[in-house]
């Protein structure tokens, strides 16, 4: 039996959201955000964290199976693949962002695709959508239970919480659940939420979001057995509440009408065209127009030798202050590292966090040269923050930039053309060209795709190792 409140008002809705719901504006924003994260998916199997995590759950058979991207014959358990697919994802912290903060996708489109590999019937491409919006919305409704979200995180990292409720949500709408069903799948979720953001900067981080969509999964599918949790889960400050200091959740309403007001079409998310935290897009963009003005001054190529120090003016964020980052996971959570990479080499890429690249005295010599501060009306928060950029050089000259909206924020999102090209660059690194092309082609025309099987067999379809290493490109 579902109970009302607030937690029985959402297995009410996941269950209740229907296609017709969908509208044009969620729909082209969701299969951005699916196609970005297949990208980032990807290229994140060449990490090293991605291969320790694979190691680990190729120990685990089952008669079911289902596909590790980018892997032409390699299968696992349904959950294990969404657990490793969810690791490749965050693995270079490539993925999309969301405001208030946490990456919405990569805890979600994992799972669905495993789970959508084990079903009996056909999965079309509009009930991927549907479960995906669904998780996705549920992310966005639970992050609005607190102002205290809406800032950068200072104790947990946002989608080890709110990820594995979408991704319970979303499995257990593309698994046809009961309202009550649903709402129990948020229990059993809540019971694997959270993380501590300590582990930030690790090899560990990208395994907040693969335990996400694993045990998202996992809560679904026990749900579906009978499995029972906390009915009130989401009503209580010891149930879901203990994540926040100033909780205050609120139903989630679903009408028989078609016109339901989904969070994305309000609030769209922003895709990274580097590598790292969100953070350091602003890093990176004033860096760059720092180096473009002290060129312009000089009439000269940036030199080393004619800097005295680089000012970075950021919101205080202690887990991406790092001075002198010593590992690929440190560095993409450096403000210093960032900027001064975009100092030196007038761009960041994926290459820029390769060890060789990393340990370049010119880098060390620069990182010394950086100092860090935190202006009072820089707030902590994504959609607030900017950053500023001042190098000053040996004669006594100044050259400041500032970057309050990077191109690839919600504010300025990517074009649909830079995204593909993002995609394209990234998979290749994996995937042959038929296999770019067809992702791209049936990502692009979901809604009409009668059996999303197609989209996992594209997935599978590799380079050769020799061609691998030759496609990769920088994005």
């Amino acid at each position: 039996m579902l109970r009302k409140g607030i937690t029985g008002s959402f297995g009410a809705a996941i269950h209740g959201l229907g296609p017709l719901q969908l509208t044009d504006g969620v729909i082209n924003r969701s299969k951005r955000m699916m196609l970005d994260t297949l990208g980032v998916g990807l290229i994140g199997t060449s990490t090293d964290v991605f291969n320790k995590a694979l190691a680990y759950s190729q120990m685990f058979r089952s008669d079911e199976s289902s596909s590790v991207w980018g892997k032409s014959e390699m299968t696992l358990p349904s959950h294990y693949a969404a657990f490793v697919n969810g690791v490749a994802v965050h693995s270079m912290d490539f993925d999309d962002t969301w405001h208030p903060a946490t990456h919405p996708s990569g805890a979600v489109l994992p799972a669905l695709l495993a789970l959508a590999e084990t079903l009996p019937g056909r999965v079309s491409g509009l009930d991927l959508l549907l479960a995906f919006n669904v998780g996705v919305e549920v992310q966005g409704r639970l992050m609005r239970f607190s102002s205290e979200a809406y800032n950068i995180p200072e104790r947990f990292h946002p989608p080890s919480v709110v990820g594995v409720m979408g991704s319970a949500a979303a499995s257990a709408k593309l698994l046809g659940l009961s309202p009550a069903q649903c709402a129990h799948a948020l229990a059993i979720a809540a019971s694997s939420a959270g993380a501590p953001l300590a582990n930030a900067a690790t090899q560990t981080k990208p395994l907040h979001i693969g335990n996400a969509a694993r045990r998202g999964l996992e809560a679904a599918q026990l749900a579906r057995l009978g499995l029972e949790g906390n009915p009130a889960i989401l009503d209580m400050n010891c149930g879901f509440g203990v994540y926040y200091k100033d909780y205050s959740p609120s139903a989630m309403a679903v009408s028989s009408a078609a016109d339901y007001k989904w969070i994305l079409e309000d609030q769209d998310v922003a895709f990274k065209r580097i590598p790292a935290h969100l953070g350091m897009h602003w890093a990176v963009d004033a860096a760059l127009e720092a180096r473009a003005k002290l060129e312009n001054a000089t009439g000269v190529t940036f030199d080393l030798s004619q800097i005295r120090r680089v000012t970075l003016r950021v919101p205080p964020s202690k887990y991406v202050d790092c001075p002198f980052p010593g590992t690929e996971h440190q560095a993409r959570h450096s403000f210093q590292f960032n900027a001064c990479a975009a100092l030196l080499d007038n761009e960041v890429t994926v290459s820029s966090f390769g060890g060789a690249r990393m340990n370049r005295p010119a880098l060390r010599d620069l990182l010394s040269r950086v100092e860090v501060e935190t202006p009072e009306d820089n707030a902590p928060s994504f959609d607030k923050m900017y950053c500023e950029v001042e190098v000053e050089t040996q004669r006594g000259q100044s050259h400041v930039a500032r970057c309050n909206t990077f191109y690839g924020h919600w504010r300025k999102p990517l074009s649909q053309e830079d995204l593909v090209d993002k995609f394209s660059s990234n998979a290749s690194s994996v995937l042959c060209a038929e296999g770019v092309e067809g992702v791209v082609d049936v990502v692009g025309n979901l809604e009409a795709v009668r059996d999303c099987s197609v989209l996992s067999s594209y997935l599978r379809l590799t380079s050769a190792p020799e061609e691998q290493r030759h496609s990769r490109r920088s994005v």
